[in-house]
C-alpha cells in the first residue's frame, strides 16, 4: 500500500471493484492508493477494535452501519499495535467525535497511520452487491493516485491495478501480523485466592487480539504469547498446561507450519483451545478441509448454537473461511487413519449452518470459529475461557489439577 497523509487539492475518491463497479466518494483518512479484498462488517459499534484486528490484514472493510467516527479514537480500545485494515469504506463520516473518551478523530488516526479510506459511499448498495456476487478485490484511489501523466486515470486503468493485487485464497499471512518477540501476560491481581497462577498457557500469536490473553489472565492464567514461527520444542520448554491458537488472517489451507505445530500439541495430549483461525487450523490438523465462504461472517450479531447446551449465543465474527466437517453426526478425524479419534461439531451458525466449533472426544481439544473475548462484541461466549481452564485443571497429572479447579470455582463464585 502506498499513500500520503497530506491533503490533496481535491477530496474526490473512487472505490473500484475488480468486476468494474465504481463508486465515487470523498477521501477519508490518508490520500493515495490501496488494494485488497473488500469485505463488509455489520457491527454498529466497535469500529476501533475492528480496525486494529490483525485478521483484517490486506482487506478493505466496508461498514454497513451508516454513521462512523462519532466516538472518535482513544488509547484504551485498540486490539493490537496498529490499524491493520488495507482500506476503509464508510457512508457518513462523523464531522466531530462526541465521546468523552475520545482523544482524536478517526479521520486523523487513519491519516496518521497511512490508511486510505473513502466516505460518502452507498454502503447499502455495495453490501448487497458483495452478498450477491461474493467478496472480490477492490481499490480505493484518491489525491494524486487519480491522475497519471497529467490526465485523469481511466476506469480500465484502475480496474487493471485492482486485478493485479494478490487474492486472499492461498495467502499465508500469519507471520506478517504476529509478534516477533515472545512476551508474558501475568494473571490479573486478585484473580486467584493465593496469587499463584491456576495454569500456564502458551498462546500462539497468529494475529492475536489484546483482549484474548487478558480474558485468560482474568481467570488466573499466566499466558506466554509466542510468535507464529514458534516450534514444538520451544513450546515444550515452557511446560504449558495448555496451548491456545489465536485468530488471524489468510487462507488456512496455506498455513502448513501452524497445522504441523498443532499436530505436535495434539500428539502430546496437551489441552488445546483455538478461536477463529485457530479453529480452522484445528480442523486441518484433524484432517478436515477448509473452504472460502462467499462473503464471510463479519460483525458482532451472529447467532450461534452451542450444541452441548442448546443455548443460542449472539457472537462476534471475522472470518472468510470455514471448516468442512460433518455437521449432523459424530465423525472420526480423517488424518492418518483416524489417529486423533472422534470429533463433533460443537457449535453451528444458525444463519447458514456453517461449522462454528469443533470438539475432540478422545483428545483434550476444542475450538470455536468466533470471538469469545468480546472486543468488540457481546459477552455471551465468555464461558469458553472457563471451559478451557476447567479442561486444563481436569487433566490427570496436570500442573495444578484439582487445585486449579478449586481456585477457578472460588474465583467465579466471588
Amino acid at each position: 500500500m502506498t499513500s500520503s497523509a497530506t491533503t490533496a487539492t481535491s477530496d474526490r475518491a473512487l472505490l473500484v471493484l475488480e468486476d468494474g463497479t465504481v463508486q465515487a466518494g470523498r477521501a477519508y483518512g490518508a490520500r493515495g492508493t490501496t488494494v485488497g479484498e473488500i469485505v463488509f462488517n455489520t457491527g454498529m459499534t466497535g469500529y476501533q477494535e475492528t480496525l486494529t484486528d490483525p485478521s483484517y490484514h490486506r482487506q478493505i472493510v466496508v461498514m454497513t452501519a451508516p454513521h462512523i467516527g462519532n466516538t472518535g479514537v482513544n488509547d484504551e480500545d485498540p486490539e493490537s499495535r496498529q490499524i491493520w485494515v488495507a482500506g476503509y469504506v464508510v457512508r457518513d463520516a462523523a464531522r466531530r467525535p462526541s465521546s468523552w473518551r475520545s482523544v482524536r478523530t478517526l479521520d486523523d488516526e487513519l491519516a496518521e497511520q497511512g490508511v486510505v479510506g473513502i466516505s460518502d459511499v452507498d454502503t447499502r448498495a455495495l453490501t448487497r452487491h458483495l452478498r450477491e456476487l461474493g467478496v472480490m478485490r477492490a481499490g480505493i484511489f484518491s489525491g494524486d493516485a487519480l491522475v497519471r501523466d497529467g490526465y485523469p486515470r481511466t476506469t480500465e486503468d484502475l480496474v487493471a491495478e485492482v486485478k493485479a493485487a494478490p487474492a486472499m485464497a492461498g495467502a499465508d499471512l500469519a507471520r506478517e501480523v504476529s509478534t516477533t518477540e515472545a512476551y508474558v501476560v501475568e494473571p490479573v491481581a486478585g484473580s486467584t485466592p493465593d496469587g499463584a497462577p491456576v495454569a500456564t498457557v502458551v498462546a500462539v500469536d497468529l494475529g492475536i487480539k489484546t483482549m484474548t490473553p487478558q480474558r485468560l489472565a482474568e481467570r488466573g492464567v499466566r499466558v506466554h504469547v509466542v510468535p507464529a514461527a514458534t516450534t514444538n520444542d520451544e513450546i515444550d520448554e515452557l511446560a504449558p498446561d495448555g496451548v491456545f491458537f489465536s485468530n488471524g488472517p489468510g487462507d488456512p489451507g496455506a498455513a502448513t507450519h501452524e497445522v504441523e505445530l498443532l499436530r505436535g500439541v495434539l500428539d502430546r495430549g496437551t489441552p488445546f483451545f483455538g478461536i477463529c483461525f485457530g479453529n480452522q487450523i484445528l480442523g486441518r490438523a484433524l484432517g478436515y478441509g477448509t473452504y472460502k465462504l462467499a462473503y464471510g461472517h463479519r460483525g458482532i450479531n451472529q447467532p450461534v448454537m452451542d450444541r452441548r447446551t442448546g443455548k443460542v449465543e449472539v457472537t462476534a465474527h471475522n472470518h472468510g473461511f470455514a471448516v468442512d466437517a460433518p455437521v449432523e453426526a459424530e465423525s472420526v478425524a480423517p488424518h492418518d487413519g483416524g489417529r486423533y479419534g472422534r470429533v463433533v461439531v460443537s457449535h453451528v451458525g444458525l444463519n447458514d449452518q456453517v461449522v462454528e466449533g469443533l470438539e475432540c472426544l478422545d483428545l483434550p481439544a476444542f475450538s470455536v470459529q468466533y470471538h469469545p473475548e468480546a472486543a468488540a462484541g457481546p459477552h455471551d461466549a465468555a464461558y469458553l475461557f472457563d471451559r478451557f481452564v476447567e479442561l486444563m485443571a481436569s487433566r490427570p497429572g496436570g500442573a495444578q489439577s484439582s487445585e486449579a479447579a478449586a481456585d477457578l470455582q472460588t474465583t467465579k463464585e466471588s
